[in-house]
C-alpha cells in the first residue's frame, strides 16, 4: 500500500488526539474521577482548560510546559503519551495498512501504553485494563485467529507461570498485576514467542535498572515498574518477532 504524506499527517493527528484522551483516562483513573465529566482542568488551580490549552503536543510547547492560569509545571508525560500514540498509529499503518490488523494492534498498543504509564506513576497494573486487553484479544482470536488455540493457551499458561515462579522466589519482587499482564501477552504472542517476550523484558529491564543506578542515583532496592518493559518487548516482537526468534534459534539454542 502506497501511503501519501497527507494520509500520514491525518493518521498521526488522529493518534495525537487519541493520546490526549489516554492522558485524560490516566489522570482520571489515578485521581479516582470520571473520564466523562467534568471538562479537562488544571489539577493545581482547578481552572477549566480551553480548547487552545488542549492541542496535543503543540499546547505544551507553546505554554512552555506551564499552566496558562497558575504557571505550575505540566508533566512531560502528557506530550510524550500523545506523541507515542501518534507514532503507534503511523507504525501500524506502515505495517498493516487499512486492515483489521491496524485496528487490532493500535488498540492493543495504546492500551499497553496506558497501562505502562499508570504502572510507572503508581507501581500498579490495573485489573480493569488488563481484563479489557484480554477480552479484546480473545474476541479477535475468535474472529480472526493468527495463532492456534494450543499456541495461545500454552503462551498464556507459560507466561503466567514464569512470572508466578519469579514472584515466589523473589518474595514479592514481581507483582500480581505483572503476572496477569505477562499471561495475557503470552496469549497474544503464543508459544514459543512467549520465551522471547520473557527474556527480552528482563534484558530491557536490567539495562534500564543499571542505567538508573549509574546515572540517576537509584538504589537496587528502588521499585521499578515492569509493565513498560513487557509492553516494549511485545511491541518489538509484534513487528520483528520472527527475525528475533530465528536469531535466537540458530545462535543461542
Amino acid at each position: 500500500m502506497e501511503i501519501g504524506i497527507t494520509l500520514l499527517i491525518i493518521i498521526f493527528l488522529l493518534g495525537l488526539s487519541l493520546g490526549s484522551f489516554l492522558n485524560v483516562v490516566i489522570f482520571r483513573y489515578l485521581s479516582g474521577g470520571s473520564i466523562i465529566s467534568p471538562r479537562s482542568y488544571c489539577p493545581h488551580c482547578l481552572h477549566t482548560l480551553q480548547w487552545f490549552d488542549l492541542i496535543p503536543v503543540l499546547s505544551f510547547f507553546l505554554l512552555k510546559g506551564k499552566c496558562r492560569y497558575c504557571s505550575e509545571m505540566i508533566p512531560f508525560s502528557y506530550p510524550l503519551v500523545e506523541f507515542l500514540t501518534g507514532l503507534i498509529f503511523i507504525i501500524c499503518l506502515f505495517y498493516y495498512g487499512f486492515t483489521p490488523e491496524f485496528l487490532i494492534y493500535t488498540f492493543v498498543l495504546c492500551l499497553l501504553l496506558l497501562i505502562s504509564v499508570i504502572d510507572q506513576k503508581k507501581q500498579i497494573v490495573p485489573n480493569v485494563f488488563v481484563i479489557m486487553l484480554f477480552s479484546w484479544l480473545i474476541v479477535w482470536h475468535i474472529v480472526a485467529p493468527h495463532l492456534t488455540n494450543l499456541s495461545a493457551l500454552v503462551g498464556f499458561l507459560a507466561g503466567g507461570l514464569l512470572f508466578f515462579i519469579i514472584a515466589l522466589v523473589s518474595k514479592g519482587g514481581m507483582g500480581g498485576g505483572d503476572i496477569k499482564l505477562m499471561a495475557v501477552l503470552g496469549f497474544a504472542v503464543g508459544w514459543p514467542y512467549v520465551l522471547i517476550l520473557f527474556l527480552l523484558s528482563f534484558i530491557i529491564g536490567a539495562a534500564v535498572g543499571v542505567s538508573l543506578m549509574l546515572f540517576c542515583s537509584k538504589s537496587k532496592e528502588s521499585p521499578l515498574a515492569f509493565a513498560p518493559f513487557l509492553s516494549l518487548s511485545y511491541f518489538i516482537i509484534l513487528f520483528w518477532g520472527e527475525e528475533i526468534w530465528w536469531m535466537y534459534y540458530y545462535y543461542i539454542l
